[in-house]
């Protein structure tokens, strides 16, 4: 019988860690984070890392076994996560796997493209623009050369749009028609459960969320990590922000208000990616009875 891999996806803080939780407690299993944000031990109000509760109940691998000094990258997740696979399917007959990165899923789902390697002078002058004309030059340029993908990326990382940028250049072909062209065979059945819900609710709950960091002590450890602001890792919602804040650019209030705006954007750039996945089977994090016979169906 093949090894399964059950995959958890969805917008950020619909539910899925604690759901991944319950679904490895049920098929004694063990979890792979591909939140691509939560590989960084540095990061963890910011990201929403498992809890040490959640941490302790069900082994996690690929989280915080990174420093923001290390680069990484979606290719290389599909290297280090299929090692660790061929391993731990020898002794165990399913594993879960949970995140919105829908990149880094994808990496381990169905494999990532060999894409050109980057052209130095073209990265230079590219990184030269987003100095003199800000990371609008670099969205208007994606949009203009590839609006699908320009549709579901994450608009606020510099890195992202220079590197479809380089490709789409460099070849003359969108990123889009590029990535993931031809899946790679996977010898484990892949189960995918999307995560859901009303807009509406999905808001409130981002907002309540963001809250909680602000009180948990998040803009302590955004403070403590300043000295790294240009690290690629910080390039993220939730630390840009707060950096701002503690130049003077915003004030508390509204520093937290483009938090929850920028996680709202976010978010709805998840499920634009995921919504595109005809094999995801959607659920709303309530209904466990429907999303528990699905997984006793594929075991």
């Amino acid at each position: 019988m093949l090894k399964k891999l059950f995959v958890i996806s969805g917008p950020t803080a619909i539910g899925k860690t604690n759901l991944a939780v319950d679904i490895a407690l049920k098929l004694d299993a063990e979890i792979i984070s591909a939140d691509s944000r939560q590989f960084y031990k540095e990061l963890k109000i910011g990201v929403a890392t498992p809890s040490d509760d959640e941490l302790a109940t069900v082994k996690h691998h690929f989280v915080g076994h990174l420093s923001i000094m290390h680069y990484y990258n979606a290719s290389k997740f599909e290297q280090d996560v299929m090692s660790f696979l061929k391993q731990y399917f020898k002794e165990h007959s399913s594993i879960v796997m949970v995140g919105g990165s829908g990149l880094y899923i994808d990496a381990v789902c169905k494999g990532i493209d060999e894409l050109p390697n980057p052209d130095e002078n073209l990265r230079k002058k590219l990184k030269e623009k987003l100095k003199t004309d800000g990371i609008e030059y670099l969205q208007q340029l994606l949009h203009d050369l590839d609006y699908d993908y320009f549709d579901i990326v994450d608009l606020n990382n510099p890195n992202r749009l220079l590197r479809a940028l380089e490709v789409i250049i460099q070849t003359g072909e969108t990123y889009t028609s590029l990535r993931n062209n031809k899946p790679r065979q996977r010898d484990f059945e892949i189960i995918k459960i999307g995560l859901n819900r009303p807009r509406e609710e999905l808001v409130e709950i981002i907002e309540k969320r963001v809250d909680r960091m602000i009180e948990n002590g998040l803009i302590e450890e955004v403070r403590n990590l300043e000295k790294y602001r240009s690290v690629n890792a910080l390039k993220t919602v939730g630390y840009q922000e707060i950096f701002s804040y503690l130049e003077g650019k915003f004030t508390l209030d509204e520093a937290i208000e483009k938090i929850k705006t920028n996680t709202r954007r976010y978010a709805k750039r998840q499920v634009t990616w995921f919504k595109r996945d005809k094999d995801i089977n959607w659920f709303i994090p309530e209904n466990r009875k429907d999303i528990y016979r699905l997984i006793d169906s594929k075991t």
